[in-house]
């Protein structure tokens, strides 16, 4: 695996050099052949350029002189020709040999190169940059036919050594080489660097992401980069820290839910044991343990409640039957409900009216039912030590605001931000699935309303709900 996946890095790193150094290869590599053929342009063709200007102009000069005359005139200006060292000129016949030339060696001989015999082919001025037939010398030349009267009476013809040239040529294209490849050599190191500053991190996080995958939940990733990097990183480490806490909830969850399950069910079996087996005589008793019997397979009945409601918000099956209601009576109903429970178990529940004889909003009754009956059992569950329980509804502007609060101990301040989580149920002992708060939470969004949950100044624990009236 390890190998594998090795592979798959060196990969990437391919993939990226190929895709970016290969774009500047390219680049440069077009750069410059564009440079040498325009340097190969101003080296070469500038140079037939001159010698074909030069030996037109020549040619030109002599285009009213005989046969004769072209002769004679030919000698003296090969010999007071003063460029010597720098172009040679001849001027060769009809037929293409050298009559006179500044190389006194080249006087007499025929070169018939392919300058020669376009100039007596085409009477045009024609070009030739190849090997001198004689010397094998790389030259230049361009041969302009001299015309009178129609008949080519010779040829003018300029030569120059290109091994100057070729020199100068090869190494300007030599440096410019050395240039691009020093070019090259940057971008590729600088690229190698990068691409290494991206894939080392990537393998590390790559690696902690199996160790996640393989059960080691609450691992961590050494973060180096403030970037792109460096914030997958912090993504990586809040993940494998809410695995862990997720793990450990859910955990605790069912642990917790194992042990309310047991609980009922033990004090059932108990009962029901007690009672088939005919040991009990007196009717009190009798009555006792079917009270407790039913007292505890309502408590088993609300915590199946509790888990199907968590299973349909879990899987998008929770839904809301909206019709018009007076939020007002629903709370009044589910406080009616509860007044004589809390007597029962010494608890004064304070109920503190609002003006407005309706609230009316647009909600599912059942739900919103639902929602007062849990928050009233957990203050009386949670805080009933303080053996007070205050309940408000008011209308602030375009909301109705309803207010729980008990005399209890409160939520620790470590606890608040985690208590509407699900299966969270910090460090209280009560019994409870964990899960009522976050299906409070969810009804009362669905609603488009806000649930919070604090502590109240001077103690206990005071719940808001806060729900939009109708307009």
């Amino acid at each position: 695996m390890e190998l594998h996946d090795k592979g798959k890095i060196r990969g990437i790193r391919r993939r990226w050099l190929l895709n970016s150094v290969g774009v500047v290869l390219l680049i440069l590599a077009l750069a410059l052949g564009t440079f040498i053929a325009s340097l190969r342009s101003y080296y070469y063709t500038g140079t037939t350029d001159d010698l074909m200007s030069r030996a037109s102009s020549t040619a030109y000069s002599f285009r009213n002189y005989t046969s004769s005359e072209y002769s004679t005139v030919a000698q003296r200006t090969v010999s007071e020709y003063e460029e010597k060292g720098l172009l040679e000129l001849q001027f060769l016949d009809e037929t293409g040999a050298v009559l006179y030339s500044g190389n006194d060696l080249a006087a007499g001989t025929t070169p018939d190169t392919p300058d020669i015999q376009g100039a007596l082919e085409d009477q045009e001025t024609t070009p030739w940059i190849g090997r001198d037939p004689s010397t094998g010398e790389r030259i230049a030349a361009a041969c302009s036919p001299v015309v009178y009267q129609g008949h080519t009476e010779g040829l003018i013809r300029y030569v120059t050594s290109m091994s100057g040239i070729d020199r100068q040529f090869i190494l300007t294209v030599s440096l410019i080489t050395v240039v691009a490849l020093a070019i090259f050599a940057m971008v590729y190191f600088s690229n190698l660097y990068f691409v290494r500053s991206i894939v080392e991190p990537l393998a590390s996080i790559t690696e902690t992401a199996r160790l996640i995958a393989d059960g080691s939940y609450g691992v961590q990733i050494e973060k180096k980069f403030d970037d792109e990097i460096g914030e997958l990183t912090d993504t990586i480490n809040d993940m494998s820290l809410k695995i862990r806490q997720s793990e450990k909830t859910q955990s605790e969850f069912i642990s917790s839910v194992s042990h309310e399950l047991r609980t009922p069910l033990t004090a059932i079996t108990g009962w029901a044991e007690t009672m088939q087996s005919g040991e009990l005589r007196d009717p009190e008793d009798m009555k006792k343990g079917m009270e407790i019997i039913l007292s505890e397979a309502r408590r088993l009945t609300n915590m199946v409640e509790e888990l199907l409601e968590f299973s349909r918000i879990s899987d998008g099956r929770f839904t809301l039957s909206v019709e018009p209601l007076n939020l007002k009576a629903e709370l009044e109903d589910a406080v009616y409900t509860y007044t004589e429970f809390f007597r029962r178990e010494g608890i004064a529940l304070e109920y503190t009216d609002c003006p407005e004889e309706m609230l009316p909003i647009s909600g599912d009754p059942h739900r919103l039912r639902q929602v007062f009956c849990n928050l009233l059992d957990n203050a009386a569950k949670h805080g009933g030590s303080g053996k007070r329980i205050d309940v408000s509804i008011a209308r602030e502007g375009e909301e109705a605001v309803i207010r729980i609060r008990d005399y209890g101990p409160g939520i620790p301040e470590g606890e608040l931000p985690f208590i509407k989580n699900k299966f969270y149920k910090g460090s209280s002992k009560a019994r409870g699935s964990g899960i009522g708060l976050a299906v409070c939470e969810e009804i009362v969004v669905r609603h488009e309303g806000q649930l919070f949950i604090g502590n109240a100044e001077g103690g206990g624990c005071l719940v808001v709900i806060r729900l939009p009236l109708d307009k």
